[in-house]
């Protein structure tokens, strides 16, 4: 029995299936880049062995333990620390059992391809989980964990990753990033400079955090200019550790474009704490247009990840915190959103934008159109809960004809489940190579350009995007 058929996601039309072969064969074992994630970079610094297989699969992924708490299932149950520290599971075996129990839910999604995926290749297991399975299944990766050729670096050789990328605050010291950079392990593990706490007015502690900005680049941000020379320091400091990006993760796409005077009032406004809905919102598009400003000098890409409603639930925040399974996908306009950030700069050849959303109506009705034209624009792959076999067709059929292969990036896996890395880059090229098989049996596309561009979009676009 094998949990992984070979032709998963290809047509089941045999000449269609069969380009998609031959397409596959050419790009399955070309390196992954990994340009956007939330991995941690202790894990590559430290270089200890993951811990169980509850630790490591299930308490730190939000794809798993949402889906579990949709039906009843406690996250305290699920080992999910809580913010004040009271009790919750801590037992591996025991939140396994719960997690194989319920396994039956991720039928059809994306989650349960990530995970047999994984399951199978990297640890051997051969029979989909079950509750009479569990201790077994468990028991061979716990096993698995404990040898040396499954610690962080030897996972990151054995996934051939060329490169990844972590998401870091702007206040973080990148302790992790300079034990890396130290050590002489050739691996190449780089930040992304993520200011959200020092931008968004409505961030827990902004104030504080703003007071911590000035303090660790030695400028006054107490006032607007020394604010943003802060930035700009950070964003530097960033660079010397291989930073080819900054990201953005507003809660929508809006821009301005003030003056200077006028900016230097409202971050006064904010910065006091007295600032209305109104205001902080305005400061946030500012800021994404200063960002831009700043990724012209400095050459960082800019990535916007916005529309996401952030913490639906303020008793599960208050609660849990942060990145829980609650932050729903909205509507999102992005043609004028982003108007006043393109009027200023939006033709700079040196500008690199790339644009991602949760709102897949606009994929042809906006985002298309708008990177079909600017130079500064491309698009992200299909992000977050749109990272699925569905997702990715669909953006490929409303993208392509508009905004065609070459403004668009690639894949990046966006997670926080480093096993899953290899499982979702597989998915990403299986899709892609499916839809361009199509084109090919429709006279659309001539097969040898069907290679070409099957290894664009695995590896060729995503390197150049991301200055990699």
């Amino acid at each position: 029995m094998t949990l992984l058929d070979e032709n998963r996601l290809f047509d089941a039309e045999p000449r269609a299936r069969g380009i998609a072969q031959a397409l596959y064969a050419g790009i399955k074992d070309l390196p992954l880049v990994s340009p956007h994630g939330h991995t941690e970079p202790r894990w590559y610094a430290e270089n200890e062995k993951f811990p169980d297989p509850a630790q490591l699969l299930i308490v730190p992924d939000h794809y798993v333990f949402r889906m579990l708490f949709s039906q009843g299932i406690r996250l305290e149950d699920l080992g999910v620390p809580t913010s004040d520290g009271s009790a919750v599971e801590t037992d591996g075996r025991t939140i396994w059992r719960l997690f194989a129990k319920n396994y039956y839910l991720f039928r059809g999604t994306p989650t349960r391809s990530w995970l047999d995926h994984t399951f199978a290749t990297l640890f051997g297991v051969t029979e989909r989980l079950s509750e009479n399975n569990a201790d077994a299944v468990y028991d061979q990766i716990a096993e698995c964990l404990q040898r040396d050729d499954y610690r962080p670096r030897a996972l990151f050789e054995r996934f051939n990753l060329e490169v990844i990328s972590t998401t870091d605050a702007a206040l973080d010291d990148l302790k992790w990033h300079r034990m890396i950079k130290g050590s002489g392990w050739q691996g190449r593990v780089v930040p992304a400079y993520r200011p959200d706490s020092v931008v968004d007015p409505d961030f827990a502690g902004f104030a504080a955090n703003l007071d911590r900005l000035g303090e660790i680049t030695g400028e006054d941000t107490g006032h607007w200019n020394g604010y943003l020379e802060a930035h700009r320091k950070r964003r530097a400091y960033f660079k010397q550790f291989g930073a080819t990006s900054s990201d953005h993760g507003h809660p929508t796409a809006e821009t301005a474009n003030l003056l200077p005077k006028e900016a230097g009032q409202l971050y006064d406004k904010v910065r006091s704490g007295k600032a209305e809905p109104r205001d902080r919102a305005l400061f946030r598009a500012q800021m994404l247009t200063e960002m831009a400003r700043m990724s012209i000098d400095d050459g960082l890409v800019l990535q916007i990840h916005p529309g996401a409603w952030r913490n639906h639930s303020p008793a599960m925040l208050a609660k849990f915190g942060r990145d829980k399974g609650f932050d729903i996908p909205s509507r999102t306009d992005y043609v004028g959103a982003l108007k006043p950030l393109l009027d200023a700069v939006g033709t700079d050849p040196k500008l690199s934008i790339i644009l991602f959303t949760l709102d897949e109506s606009v994929y042809a009705r906006e985002l298309a159109p708008l990177a079909g034209v600017y130079p500064s624009l491309k698009l992200g792959p299909p992000w977050w809960f749109h990272d699925s076999p569905e997702g990715m067709r669909r953006f490929r059929e409303m993208a392509t004809e508009t905004a065609g292969f070459y403004n668009t990036v690639g894949f990046n896996d966006d997670t926080r489940a480093f096993p899953s890395i290899p499982a979702r880059h597989d998915v990403a090229r299986r899709v892609d190579c499916a839809f361009l098989a199509r084109l090919v049996t429709e006279h659309r596309l001539d097969e040898d350009e069907a290679h070409d561009v099957a290894k664009d979009l695995a590896y060729n676009l995503v390197r150049k995007a991301y200055k990699l």
